[in-house]
């Protein structure tokens, strides 16, 4: 059963490789990906670490929590499991914010453009 690891506090220059790199001595990685801003491309300052098992997963936290990686000192736990629900919310949410008001200026926009809308249906007849 593998085991997926976050890995946070990241410095913009690790890459995917330098993760595997660093991660790779504590058990056989099946995946390591740095996140990316989907826009720009920068990294997001964390990433993820997945093991084939679960006993290599904790021996990277043992081994790597709070230790140093390409000049941050950074943070690895266990990656918590995102229901489908929040993350198709994260997702939306990116999606209406697009027009730069953030994340929750989009929800709240969202709101007000649904009224705006019944408005001028009204208005309209």
């Amino acid at each position: 059963m593998s085991a997926k690891v976050y890995v946070g506090n990241l410095s913009w220059s690790t890459t995917d490789d330098s993760l595997t790199g660093a991660f790779g001595q504590f058990g056989q990685i099946v995946d390591a990906i740095v996140m990316r801003d989907r826009e720009t491309g920068r990294s997001r300052g964390f990433g993820f670490v997945t093991y084939s098992s679960s006993e290599e997963a904790e021996a990277a936290i043992a081994g790597l929590n709070e230790q140093d990686l390409d000049g941050r000192s950074i943070k690895v736990n266990l990656a918590q499991a995102r229901g489908s629900g929040g993350g198709g919310r994260g997702g939306y949410g990116g999606g209406y914010g697009g027009g730069g008001q953030g994340g929750y200026g989009g929800g709240y926009q969202q709101q007000g453009g649904y009224g705006g809308q019944q408005g001028g249906y009204q208005g309209g007849y």
